[in-house]
């Protein structure tokens, strides 16, 4: 019996150890090649701020802040995956796919987009007025989000 206790504080010993606590920057060099490319192309601010998040000792998502105040999440190999900006700014077109554009442009005009959200089924796009929209990969309209 003590043998298995002594184990079983051994194991939630490790994977404690394993999941490293995530780590800060202001140091854009810590990021992936793709994401300091993706930065560097396409936004006209500096990193303020680099958050690298970890799950058991592993990266899983960099978290960056713009000195505009942009945030922009990318995983682990450099990748965009949310982009969101101050209601006086609008989220690059480079990011926006061009059905979303020409849908946002024909049916909400005057709202820019804030935030772009890429998921596996499409994008969710937010506007400046507060609507959220759902798109599909394609970038043609699916709904309108709750």
């Amino acid at each position: 019996m003590k043998k298995l206790a002594f184990m079983l504080i051994i194991m939630i010993g490790a994977i404690s150890a394993a999941s490293a606590k995530d780590t800060y920057s202001h140091d854009a060099s810590v990021l992936p090649k793709a994401a300091q490319t993706t930065i560097a192309n396409n936004f006209k601010s500096e990193v303020s701020l680099v958050k690298i998040d970890k799950d058991f000792g592993r990266i899983s998502e960099y978290e960056v802040i713009l000195t505009d105040g942009t945030e922009i999440s990318f995983d682990r190999d450099g990748n965009w995956d949310n982009i969101e900006t101050s209601a006086a700014k609008s989220v690059p077109s480079a990011f926006i796919p061009d059905g979303v554009t020409n849908y946002v442009a024909q049916n909400h005009k005057g709202a820019r987009i804030v935030g772009i959200d890429k998921e596996r089924s499409g994008y969710e796009v937010e506007l400046s007025n507060g609507i959220d929209i759902k798109f599909n990969r394609a970038g043609e309209f699916q709904r309108y989000d709750k």
